[in-house]
């Protein structure tokens, strides 16, 4: 079931970003912490290229920390004004039109992901014979839902106009998906390389994408159909029952090894003459898993890492990033006959493991989890969800200010809402989690009966 005025809602979302981007100069986003982080934030970038224009390396300082790409893309937009002794670096605010943009696409995207979804529900429902028995209760617009919770979404918002490069790689991830969920390979392969390439994370997702275009979009378990299938022939089981398929994840391979060589030749003539390719991954992929940066953020590695001996420190931070390698193999198990709803669980995880978070991490993650609008009816604790998460949203600004600019407050004043973010997290990872299986336990329930 479509939902009316889609096209209104979501015009009044591109609309109220427009006018956060033209009238909101005095909200000071790009300087939140729950918005940029040293890895997206746009004024660290504008110091990278105005390095890189000085004939030195974007890596020389301790400022910049992203990718060569987004620097050619983004820096020459950026403005540079001298007044003889320093260097002011400004970040245009029509930054945030290329993200006002950049937001739309993506949630485009996982409203096409959502429809594809839909289809492949309705299509083993059927076959399973119980769509009258599941529809009757909810058959909502899944990419509908999902993209107006993206578009709407208030930490979306801030992030668009924060000017910080979070929507960027948030598109790279979407389009990850939607190309391996369409079973176009080059497609898939590109959002991969361009999300890793961006943020290491996103490296852990080769695992649904693989069963997206082996398997084909979610369905219910094998089992149901075997079970379907029981009174008929061998031939009828293995005709219901979803069958692998290795070539398009040749495919695959095939063109994550074109773009990848395309992406390190592409980041290698930028940094001719101003860097190395080994000081990059110095600078972006080992600041990410060192954690040198100890500035506050949504996360809980900046306050472990600021109170740890440093002789533990090594053995944190393995214990820390292999945490998120630890949880990939039992979860892909358990559902790989969901894979896209995987790439949503281990993009949510991320976004609690990763050692600099921000809000957009959450629009992410959020907005995927409308795709199982129908699946998750029923979730239980949506009440204290919601307004645990809103909670959070207000009470993180408050607490920061207490603390930082106010001294009425300490560091733990903000870093307990962030342990309350991340308890957040975790329980709706949880809970859904548990609510599809319960959903695939309810379909084997159908079907025998």
């Amino acid at each position: 079931m479509a939902i009316r005025h889609y096209w209104s809602m979501a015009a009044a979302a591109i609309g109220f970003r427009l006018v956060l981007v033209l009238f909101g100069g005095d909200l000071h986003l790009a300087s939140r912490p729950e918005v940029s982080t040293p890895l997206t934030s746009l004024r660290r970038l504008a110091e990278g290229y105005w390095l890189k224009q000085a004939a030195m390396s974007p890596y020389s300082g301790s400022m910049y920390h992203g990718s060569p790409l987004l620097l050619s893309v983004l820096g020459p937009l950026t403005n540079n004004r001298a007044d003889g002794r320093h260097a002011h670096i400004y970040c245009s605010p029509w930054h945030s039109l290329i993200f006002v943009a950049v937001d739309f696409l993506a949630a485009m995207l996982i409203r096409a992901t959502g429809n594809r979804l839909q289809m492949a529900r309705n299509r083993s429902l059927s076959s399973l014979d119980l769509t009258k028995e599941v529809n009757h209760s909810v058959n909502l617009s899944s990419g509908d839902v999902a993209s107006l919770i993206y578009l709407w979404n208030p930490w979306a918002i801030v992030t668009c106009v924060g000017s910080c490069t979070s929507p960027i790689e948030n598109l790279m991830v979407v389009i990850m998906i939607y190309g391996a969920c369409s079973r176009l390979a080059p497609l898939a392969a590109f959002g991969y390389v361009m999300a890793t390439h961006l943020s290491l994370y996103p490296a852990i997702l080769i695992v649904p994408v693989i069963l997206l275009l082996g398997y084909g979009p979610d369905a219910p378990p094998p089992k149901v159909f075997l079970l379907k299938a029981s009174n008929g022939s061998k031939q009828d089981r293995l005709r219901v029952a979803p069958q692998f398929s290795w070539k398009p994840v040749a495919h695959f391979i095939f063109w994550l090894f074109i773009w990848s060589c395309y992406v390190l030749l592409l980041s290698s003539i930028i940094l001719k003459k101003v860097g190395g390719f080994r000081e990059m991954i110095e600078k972006t992929y080992g600041f990410i898993l060192t954690v040198k940066d100890l500035s506050p953020n949504i996360g809980v590695l900046w306050y472990f890492f600021a109170e740890v001996f440093d002789f533990f420190r090594s053995f944190f931070l393995m214990v820390f990033n292999m945490n998120i390698i630890f949880l990939v193999l039992p979860l892909a198990i358990r559902l790989k006959h969901r894979p896209c709803f995987l790439a949503f669980v281990y993009t949510a995880i991320v976004a609690i493991l990763k050692s600099y978070p921000s809000a957009g991490d959450s629009a992410l993650y959020l907005g995927l989890l409308g795709l199982f609008a129908n699946e998750l009816a029923e979730m239980q604790f949506t009440f204290f969800l919601f307004f645990g998460y809103i909670g959070v949203s207000l009470l993180s600004p408050v607490m920061h200010n207490l603390w930082i600019w106010r001294g009425t407050g300490n560091a733990n004043f903000y870093f307990a809402t962030g342990l309350a973010y991340t308890c957040l997290q975790t329980v709706l990872i949880v809970e859904s989690v548990s609510s599809m299986i319960k959903h695939d336990r309810k379909l084997r329930l159908l079907v025998r009966s």
